[in-house]
Order: C-alpha cells, then sequence, then structure tokens
C-alpha cells in the first residue's frame, strides 16, 4: 500500500490512486492529444519540470497505461504511447474538458495566461481541411505577451504537421493576426469569437483574406 493510498476497495478510490496525482490528468490530455515524444510533452506542460514529467511517465507505465518503445529509425530515442487501457481514458480526459468550459467561470481559467501553451494546442488543434493547397504562414503578434513570446508562427503545408516555430522560419508570411493574449486565449478557448474581436478592434487580420475568413 502507497503512502497517500485512500485504502479503500472502490474502484472510484482505485482508479484516483492513479490518476489522481499533480499534472497526470494534463499530461495525459497530452498523451491523448497525440504527442508521443518527451520535448513534445514538454511543450504542452511548460511548467512542468522536466523531473517530474519523467517521473509521472514512469508511473502511468507501471500503471499500464503508457508503454515507452523505440522511436523508429532513431537509436536510443524513445516514444511515449497509450496501451489499450489508456486509450479508454480518452472520454473521461475529454469529459474533463467539456466540464471545466461549462462550468468554470471564463474569469478565472483567463487568469493563467500562457502564449507557448496556446500557441501549441493551436498548432494541433487547427483545421487546416478548408486552407489552401499550398504552403500557408501564418505569424501572431501579442504586444502584451512576455518579449520571448511575442512572436510566433504557424507553417501549413498540405498532407504535413501544423508545425509551429517562436523563431521567424524566413517564409514569406501570409496572414498576419494582432491580438492581445487574453483575447486569443478567450477566442480559441469559445469564450470569444473572432468576428466579436475584430468588429471591437480587439484584434487586427492583415493578408490573404481566403485565410482571413
Amino acid at each position: 500500500m502507497t503512502q497517500g493510498s485512500y485504502r479503500q476497495f472502490c474502484p472510484v478510490a482505485m482508479a484516483a490512486e492513479v490518476l489522481g496525482a499533480r499534472w497526470t490528468i494534463v499530461l495525459l490530455r497530452e498523451l491523448v492529444a497525440g504527442s508521443t515524444r518527451f520535448n513534445d510533452l514538454r511543450r504542452g506542460v511548460p511548467r512542468m519540470s522536466p523531473a517530474l514529467l519523467s517521473q509521472r511517465l514512469k508511473d502511468l507505465e507501471l500503471a499500464g497505461i503508457v508503454r515507452r518503445d523505440p522511436a523508429p529509425g532513431e537509436p536510443g530515442a524513445h516514444e511515449y504511447r497509450l496501451t489499450e487501457a489508456g486509450n479508454e481514458l480518452g472520454p473521461i480526459v475529454d469529459a474533463f474538458g467539456i466540464w471545466g468550459q461549462r462550468w468554470v467561470a471564463s474569469e478565472l481559467s483567463l487568469q493563467h495566461l500562457d502564449a507557448q501553451l496556446l500557441m501549441w494546442d493551436m498548432r494541433r488543434g487547427l483545421n487546416t481541411t478548408p486552407m489552401p493547397a499550398r504552403r500557408s504562414v501564418i505569424q501572431f503578434q501579442y504586444p502584451d505577451a512576455p518579449a520571448a513570446h511575442r512572436h510566433w508562427w504557424l507553417i501549413v503545408e498540405p498532407d504535413m504537421p501544423v508545425d509551429l516555430c517562436s523563431v521567424d522560419p524566413g517564409f514569406d508570411v501570409d496572414l498576419f493576426v494582432v491580438s492581445d493574449l487574453r483575447e486569443m486565449t478567450a477566442i480559441w478557448m469559445g469564450h470569444e469569437t473572432v468576428a466579436g474581436a475584430l468588429t471591437s478592434g480587439r484584434m487586427t487580420l492583415t493578408g490573404d483574406r481566403s485565410l482571413a475568413t
């Protein structure tokens, strides 16, 4: 029996012992979203120390929720993938998000702004289906963010994963998006709309009109 155990046979209590440790649900969110590499997981949980991330991955591996596989073509590198038990947690993680979206006050959820996390989430959640069949570069500017996190580039190419850069990739920009960080976070979370932000002047879009719409 581990320290801190609920000491109950109830399945809810037993599951909570595995999933209730700090950062575990957030880490599972990243795994469910498709991140498999240690560095990608770190980008999804930037406030989690590397040592704690490594420990939580080991805990999930011991629990049979995650397995560590050799990375194809990269000797010594590994990927972390959900097992059958881990994949069954997908609807639970989604339910956490749905509940939070519905019941956690937007003002409370917007108290912890993080440009890096926002852009990483946008990178994996961007719907690229309506975008042109060519490379498209979108630059985001957050004038109120810390200097190191004010400029971001999303690069969308046909049949390729969306790429995210925090340093100018050197490509011509198709669309410039300027917004304060809070406004963009509220839009991404569904609390505000692009149309409302444009009308109020809290956001500006400059460039390719097909991307702007």
